[in-house]
């Protein structure tokens, strides 16, 4: 599988959003942060802003659940449309009844490791997981500087999988940019979400395939 890019509009300027997402369409997913000022020290948007990017691309959204109550946003997001959803371990006490809770909608069910919480709290709901979001960077904001410790977390959960036949994507997500992106594809990462760098550009499309490593 090529690599996909996930282009995180938290850094779009949503004064301009339709013009934003047009200029988009290199990406092969949308990735909509949503942070409730509690989980993380800062607010994004909501179901309004998810509902209006919905309307203006077909392509595939990507909702990562910055949040401590990720259980009652599966059901409006699923109703707008979202087509991935992640959320962070920590928010939860049974991670396994809300993994089920999102595929039930017919949705790819993620979870988000945070830079400090390990692999193998993953253990016992890998083979449930469509995908595991790496944090490589802390979550809240954009525009911050990459980890470098995430690169080893990458490569060990491509290792678990191959040796025990599982097919979850590794999707990383946090100072993603033309300097790492090869690092990462070697790394076998599946998915690069990016935001700054990609929107920090003079040309959307340019960025998207240098992350690509086209």
């Amino acid at each position: 599988m090529n690599t996909l890019i996930a282009a995180s509009v938290l850094s779009a300027d949503f004064s301009r959003l339709a013009e934003e997402i047009l200029r988009l369409k290199a990406a092969d997913i949308i990735h909509l942060d949503l942070m409730d000022g509690h989980f993380v020290p800062n607010l994004s948007f909501g179901y309004p802003l998810v509902s209006c990017i919905r309307g203006l691309t077909k392509q595939p959204l990507d909702a990562h659940l910055m949040v401590t109550n990720p259980q009652d946003y599966v059901d409006n997001l699923a109703a707008l449309g979202v087509g991935w959803i992640s959320f962070h371990q920590e928010t939860v006490y049974h991670s396994h009844r809300l993994i089920q809770q999102i595929k039930a909608h017919g949705i790819k069910a993620g979870i988000a490791l945070n830079p400090a919480t390990p692999i193998n709290t993953l253990d016992s709901i890998l083979p449930d997981l469509d995908y595991v979001l790496v944090m490589s960077v802390n979550p809240g904001y954009s525009a911050q500087a990459f980890i470098p410790w995430s690169m080893p977390k990458i490569m060990e959960l491509d290792r678990i999988r191959k040796n025990q036949g599982l097919e979850f994507l590794i999707e990383v997500d946090g100072g993603v940019n033309g300097d790492n992106c090869l690092a990462l594809i070697e790394a076998k990462a599946d998915i690069l979400v990016s935001a700054s760098y990609i929107f920090g550009s003079k040309d959307y499309t340019k960025s998207i395939n240098t992350l690509k490593g086209l």
